[in-house]
């Protein structure tokens, strides 16, 4: 007997592992907010741009940019590490997870690589419209 037409079609289920990592990157972005006080510790200048985690979800690589900090770039990052078992602590109690993941946090240069890529397409010297046609591709 075929199903009434009122029931929704079957929706293919999001990965877990993807929905897992989403979920952390929010939690930990908040919970820097929360946790990292110092006054010398510039937080506008912290970004947490993803999250991979094992599939036996033990462990998470934390990938931050740090932006406008060159020089004490790696002091930041040390500072996230050493603050590494209080995010974790509240992360155990604020999600419920079958584990919570052992937090590594690395440094995330793809934004700063954009930058970088835009920069220079900005430099370009415009195109001379006498050696394109309409559409901008060459002319023979």
């Amino acid at each position: 007997m075929p199903a009434p037409s009122f029931f929704p079609l079957p929706v293919m289920k999001a990965n877990r592992l993807t929905r897992i990592n989403e979920l952390l990157r929010r939690e930990i972005g908040d919970l820097l907010f929360r946790i990292m006080n110092d006054s010398r510790f510039d937080l506008s200048a912290v970004t947490v741009t993803r999250v991979v985690t094992s599939r036996d979800l033990r462990s998470a690589r934390v990938f931050v940019s740090i932006r406008d900090h060159d020089a004490e770039r790696d002091a930041m990052l040390n500072k996230l590490r050493k603050h590494r078992g209080e995010i974790q602590n509240r992360i155990n109690t604020d999600l419920v997870l079958k584990y919570t993941p052992r937090l590594d946090f690395e440094l995330d240069t793809s934004i700063e690589e954009g930058d970088r890529v835009l920069t220079l397409l900005a430099q370009l010297p415009p195109a001379d419209p006498e050696t394109t046609d309409d559409s901008g591709n060459p002319t023979p």
